[in-house]
């Protein structure tokens, strides 16, 4: 008899619908094909024992089973439920009181039968909706997750038991339902790191809000102290609240990265990454010998912290350059290509020297000219390229830091960095791939960023008296133009062009030269 149930894939971000056939023929022997990895091939042994303690049994006879499209690399333990499912119908050891054909079946089962989360159950729940299943069964961790899809019954399930007797008994199960804008909105609650805990720093966090506003990445220059790490995790918090749909593609990246499931359901906060400075390059942005979502994706619609931005190894730095212009990053290998998705903001720290302090005669440590020259050399002039803002942080006095009065809140920053994306949404309305300042190419930055004859002096003079670099001008424009947004300014005056040059400590001499 043969026997067809249906399981899922995941590659990059999307899901492929596996169908495994299960033949039983006359003779003995259990063959399992349709190129499955280590994983699977152990199944039979995890199969027999689940099913052997829930009353049930692999028969002696020759079971043919195989995963298809057959030229697609399966890998994974979730194919355990749906495989011992096909042999159980496939013997004719249970009845199908409701058709295997309608529903996906995932999960890893233990040697009782009880069944281990499994990753991706969101894209997986998604593709089985897209193509007309009537519902989805997996384990009861992973359940909330997959629920969030509208349109698709979900059944979280603990034992396999509860699967047999749903198909051969007509035993219903209970059904996860989730009311994914309640959810949504429920959990947009007070953010943990708040801007009115940092004492002093109002011109840096000046600097953030405009960032955050125009969605530029931003490397913060100090000495140890001087508060670059805590400004830096306070930055999510100023950054416009998620749309349902950002929300729905970061929740696909961290469930394929198997990082949903201790909380489930949908993520409604920015991500935060702060990877260490000993990283590879595969862990920043993706890849291994089964490709998974790097760092760098894993920050996709939230903020990438590089902290001490010169320890990072200098190939692990060069690798981010093209997922910083793109958005996106691609994996490649000899038999099938993935794309993560990565639009995040970069926020880089670092001393201005390897000593900490940078021509600083009071400094307890000095660093020599070649010191700080191989020092700062590490990061790439490409690299820096992609980093709309440079701002110097100096430490904060003691007079700010004994003061009882708190700073402005992260949630009335947040407001006004809200109507400037909402300024930018609208003008980008007929680009595709651009909804805010820092996305813009050279058309658009000539097109909404026209200066008049006064600031066009003033950047000329500023270019030339300060020796920025040829790749400042088109910052500095960015730049202004967000922060005449953050004004509800049409127009970008002298007034915006001047506060934006400030913003390019790393292009003039004395550091990169």
């Amino acid at each position: 008899m043969l026997t067809k149930v249906y399981g899922s894939a995941v590659f990059g971000v999307e899901a492929t619908t596996i169908t495994v056939e299960v033949n039983v023929d006359i003779g003995i022997g259990y063959h399992l094909v349709g190129l499955p990895d280590n994983a699977i091939r152990e199944s039979n042994f995890r199969i027999a024992a689940a099913l052997q303690n829930n009353g049930y049994k692999i028969p002696g006879k020759k079971l043919i089973l195989n995963m298809s499209p057959a030229d697609l690399r399966k890998e994974g333990s979730a194919y355990d439920l749906p495989l011992a499912m096909g042999i159980l119908v496939a013997t004719e050891q249970i009845e199908e009181k409701n058709p295997l054909s309608e529903y996906i079946i995932m999960g890893e089962l233990s040697l009782d039968g009880n069944l281990q989360p499994i990753r991706g159950a969101l894209p997986i729940s998604l593709k089985a909706k897209e193509e007309g299943f009537k519902g989805f069964i997996l384990p009861k961790q992973n359940a909330k997750e997959a629920a969030i899809v509208e349109g698709i019954e979900v059944f979280g399930i603990e034992n396999i038991k509860e699967v047999i007797d749903f198909f051969n008994e007509g035993v219903p199960l209970e059904q996860t339902i989730v009311d994914i804008e309640a959810e949504f909105y429920d959990h947009l609650e007070h953010p943990d790191h708040d801007f009115a805990d940092v004492k002093g720093q109002e011109s840096i966090k000046r600097c953030m809000e405009i960032a955050a506003a125009g969605g530029h990445n931003i490397i913060l220059i100090g000495p140890p102290g001087s508060g670059k790490t805590m400004l830096a995790k306070r930055l999510p918090s100023i950054l416009p609240p998620m749309t349902l749909q950002e929300s729905l593609e970061t929740t696909k990246i961290h469930s394929v990265a198997g990082r949903t499931m201790e909380k489930g359901g949908i993520m409604t906060s920015r991500p935060f990454r702060s990877p260490h400075h000993t990283i590879s390059d595969v862990a920043l942005v993706g890849g291994g010998q089964y490709p998974q979502p790097g760092e760098i994706s894993l920050a996709h619609n939230g903020v990438l912290f590089l902290d001490e931005l010169p320890e990072f190894k200098r190939g692990v730095l060069e690798v981010m350059r093209q997922p910083l212009e793109d958005r996106e990053v691609t994996i490649s290998r000899a038999k099938f290509t993935v794309t993560y998705p990565s639009s995040f903001m970069l926020v880089a720290s670092m001393n201005p020297s390897p000593g900490g302090y940078f021509n600083d005669p009071n400094a307890p440590v000095m660093s020599s000219p070649a010191e700080m020259q191989r020092y700062l050399s590490k990061i790439s002039g490409p690299l820096l390229d992609r980093i709309d803002i440079h701002i110097e942080v100096t430490p904060v006095p003691f007079e700010k830091l004994s003061e009882e009065r708190r700073g402005e809140s992260s949630i009335v920053i947040r407001e006004r960095v809200t109507n400037a994306r909402k300024l930018q949404s609208e003008r980008f309305l007929m680009f595709e791939n651009i909804h805010y300042n820092a996305q813009m190419g050279v058309k658009q930055i000539r097109q909404f960023c026209k200066l008049d004859e006064a600031s066009l002096a003033l950047l000329k003079t500023a270019m030339e008296r300060l020796n920025l670099s040829a790749r400042a001008y088109d910052r500095i424009l960015k730049v202004a133009r967000t922060i005449a947004d953050l004004e509800t300014s049409e127009n970008i005056t002298g007034n915006h062009i001047s506060e934006a040059i400030q913003y390019r400590s790393l292009d003039r001499d004395g550091w990169f030269g």
